[in-house]
């Protein structure tokens, strides 16, 4: 699949500008997935969406094929959404790291792995509450089942920057989740 995709990429180099419609069916889904899910906004997410193929057409023959071509574009999105997010200031929740040290893995599995309706909401909630930068660790990582070594490639944050930060985010979601029980 990946070499078909090298395929395409030449070709549409060479001229052939329709065949990027492969790319545009193949990945819009998940682009946009990703991307609304770190600015949480319909509208916004869809011009994202449209302004991340715009860039990754205009800098089709920059890729180098090191990567897959829907990594590439992970990576683009991520970085288009997460610069939006900054630049409309979304992200305003701040937690203090302390607390999170006290809390053992072990609670955090038994809360996040609970799939009961009310825990799944309260996780929903938690994850909204979550800086730009976490929602797209959490999405890559958990939603669109992404290895750490192609979250490096997405991100480029270290592998053990990201694992270190995927831990506390759970932690963080845990504590967020605790706190709506006291609601």
């Amino acid at each position: 699949m990946k070499d078909d995709e090298k395929y395409i990429i030449q070709r549409i180099l060479n001229g052939e500008t329709a065949l990027y419609e492969y790319f545009l069916n193949k990945y819009s889904q998940q682009v946009f997935t990703l991307i609304i899910r770190i600015v949480s906004n319909q509208e916004d997410a869809e011009e994202l969406t449209q302004d991340t193929f715009l860039k990754a057409f205009q800098h089709l023959s920059s890729f180098k094929g090191n990567c897959s071509f829907s990594t590439w574009i992970y990576a683009i999105a991520y970085n288009t959404a997460i610069s939006n997010a900054r630049k409309k200031n979304l992200d305003t929740f701040v937690m203090d790291d302390g607390p999170l040290a006290n809390i053992s893995d072990q609670q955090v599995d038994e809360a996040l792995n609970n799939d009961r309706e009310e825990q799944i909401i309260k996780l929903n909630k938690a994850i909204q509450l979550l800086n730009s930068d976490e929602k797209a660790l959490i999405t890559l990582f958990y939603l669109e089942e992404k290895t750490i070594s192609e979250i490096t490639l997405i991100s480029g944050l270290t592998a053990n920057n990201i694992k270190v930060k995927l831990h506390r985010i759970r932690k963080k979601i845990y504590v967020l989740m605790k706190q709506e029980d006291k609601l």
